[in-house]
């Protein structure tokens, strides 16, 4: 039986019937918690915008859709041409995902230290119980937050990538998640990056689609980062320009790690990237780098909730838009210090440049401090090409095109330099020059 998601009721019966079918796995230890998160969900509904959190984001047009489900693996998938969305020369393990499910014959895991694990979590749900049950639905919140709560009621499928202490991984994890189904359907990714005491790991999590239709990508990754530990990860959004992405980001740090965030997003109709950190030890670095570029009638919402809970913590945002045409951006950026979270030392900054009359962005950064010891700043701009420095490169002979396009790189350089992998970085840099040519303006970012 065909499922069609269209109401919140019609997600009720969706889970209840993929139970009573056996569809959401076999591991029954979820099955409490998966229970939990569609009650709530059904308790919460979708987020309007009398919800505060949600306030610049209409999401009606995913509210009205209707969905299918993506009830069985996909037909054969080994003729699907994945190259062009690698990021190339990456030396890296590779796990590739079509419409939410596992492609092992696209994927190309390799050798790896027999105590380091990479897998589908719907194989290490019962391979690696022990585990899995200790960290999955840590982080993330189904209380309170609709969209979490869906996906951990939904999911069966995802990445689990487990790094034992002392281990620096060898290659980068890259995750690709590919969009192939011409129906307009929903899929529920679950990622779980556990990174233990003393240890590091690169992550590089993408999204792309090979046909231009509607669909719900509603991803929840939960990352712990042990003790002295760091993790790379990046985050690349290139969906359909038809499709709704909601994509969050749930990190626990313990003492002294580090994480570092690197989002890139140039795709889909409406998209929600979240990133939560919560600091939970002394001494963490929080280190969150962002670029979004919608254009024609895109929405792109990003909602970044910092938490310090911990004292002698450090955390930097630095997000930044280029918006043209009629497309719309939102930056909501929170830094909640908590009572003992003396000495924290938390910048936020957010910039943004309008390509035109129409296009337009709502920024709100936000401090919650409950500490008295600490350090915090914030601030916001929005403006469009400047006039004087426009001027000034046109009174020496630079064609107005080219004149921008100078000005364009120098903005777009600030978070892309920021990438420490140089393959990564290259990567960004060829997606970034890509969106400018079809704002007609050639930006060679080398």
């Amino acid at each position: 039986m065909q499922i069609i998601l269209k109401d919140t009721n019609s997600y009720l019966e969706g889970y209840k019937e993929l139970i009573s079918s056996n569809d959401l796995g076999p591991a029954k230890y979820t099955e409490n918690t998966k229970q939990q998160a569609i009650d709530n969900f059904v308790k919460l509904g979708f987020p309007t915008l009398k919800d505060e959190d949600w306030r610049f984001t209409n999401i009606l047009p995913i509210v009205k859709s209707e969905f299918v489900l993506q009830r069985k693996k996909p037909a054969g998938t080994a003729d699907i041409d994945i190259n062009k969305h690698l990021v190339p020369e990456l030396d890296s393990h590779l796990m590739v995902f079509v419409d939410g499910v596992f492609s092992k014959e696209l994927s190309d895991v390799g050798q790896v230290n027999e105590a380091i694990i990479i897998k589908p979590i719907a194989d290490a749900l019962n391979e690696n119980r022990e585990l899995v049950e200790k960290h999955l639905f840590s982080c993330a919140d189904i209380e309170a937050e609709a969209f979490t709560a869906l996906n951990t009621a939904y999911f069966s499928d995802g990445a689990f990538v487990y790094v034992p202490k002392n281990t620096v991984l060898d290659k980068t994890v890259q995750i690709l998640y590919v969009s192939a189904n011409p129906a307009a359907y929903m899929y529920s990714p679950r990622n779980l990056i556990v990174v233990e005491q003393s240890s590091r790991a690169k992550i590089v999590e993408h999204y792309v689609s090979l046909v231009a239709s509607v669909y719900l990508s509603n991803t929840v990754s939960e990352v712990i980062i042990g003790e002295n530990s760091t993790v790379d990860h990046y985050f690349i959004e290139q969906d359909s320009k038809k499709a709704y992405n909601i994509s969050s980001l749930e990190v626990k740090q313990s003492a002294n790690s580090n994480l570092n965030s690197h989002s890139f997003l140039l795709g889909g109709s409406i998209v929600r990237n979240n990133i939560h950190p919560v600091l939970s030890g002394q001494g963490c670095d929080s280190h969150i780098n962002g670029l979004f570029l919608p254009a024609g009638r895109q929405h792109i919402d990003n909602f970044m909730k910092v938490e310090h809970a911990s004292p002698h913590c450090d955390s930097r945002q630095v997000y930044n838009g280029i918006l043209a045409d009629k497309s719309k951006g939102v930056f909501h950026g929170r830094i909640i210090v908590h009572e003992d979270a003396q000495k924290t030392d938390a910048k936020q900054t957010n910039r943004n440049l309008l390509l035109s009359d129409t296009a337009k962005i709502d920024t709100k950064p936000q401090l919650e401090i409950y500490a008295d010891d600490v350090k915090c700043t914030h601030g916001a701009t929005i403006g469009q090409i400047d006039k004087d420095s426009l001027f000034y490169l046109r009174s020496r002979g630079i064609e107005q095109s080219v004149a921008k396009a100078i000005m364009l790189r120098a903005f777009a350089s600030q978070n892309i330099e920021d990438i420490g992998d140089k393959t990564i970085k290259s990567y960004v840099e060829i997606l970034v020059n890509n969106w400018f040519s079809e704002m007609g303006m050639e930006v060679d970012l080398d």
